[in-house]
């Protein structure tokens, strides 16, 4: 099935997503690698994360003369860096992981517990994904560098994006 959801997201919005459905997302959503994950967990986020995205990528991001950023390319960077943090940042109220490589048993395991999903972004695709950022909104942590601050980004139809891991403890690389 395809999906197309609002973000922040909630449980009646993750109940309806089932392993190999589509999803396109129109509101924020947040980039975190592995530096703003070890902060998150060491000093809190620095926004709410009731109901947010994660995107697990690293963005080329240029500013411009009036101080705006405009992202040049985005896309996924490996999950399985995250592991060591994920369950707790789950934990935190995030529903959606974007990422690629898929996650490992605790972080799956986590993903169940919390009521949140892993969706994997197509590798390869950055030009498309760009095409449906309309801003950023916000910059936190630029202090650990471009790739690894926490972006907020303003997006519309921002996929495809792949269920890979459901709530239900479902996982596409484990489906036989």
């Amino acid at each position: 099935m395809e999906h197309e959801l609002k973000t922040p997201l909630n449980d009646e919005d993750i109940n309806k997503l089932n392993v190999g459905d589509t999803v396109y997302l129109t509101g924020k959503i947040y980039t975190a690698r592995d530096s703003a994950h070890k902060r998150i967990i060491e000093s809190g986020a620095p926004m709410d994360l009731e109901g947010v995205v994660l995107f697990h990528a690293g963005p080329i991001i240029k500013e411009s003369d009036d101080g705006n950023y405009n992202i040049v390319a985005i896309g996924p960077t490996t999950s399985m860096r995250m592991n060591p943090y994920e369950p707790d940042v789950l934990k935190m109220g995030v529903k959606a992981i974007i990422g690629k490589g898929g996650m490992d048993d605790n972080t799956q395991k986590a993903l169940h517990e919390n009521n949140a999903v892993f969706l994997t972004a197509v590798g390869g695709c950055a030009a498309l994904y760009v095409s449906s950022i309309n801003k950023v909104d916000s910059v936190n942590w630029l202090d650990l560098g471009m790739p690894e601050a926490i972006w907020e980004l303003d997006v519309d139809s921002f996929g495809p994006l792949i269920v890979t891991i459901d709530s239900n403890n479902n996982n596409l690389y484990k489906k036989k």
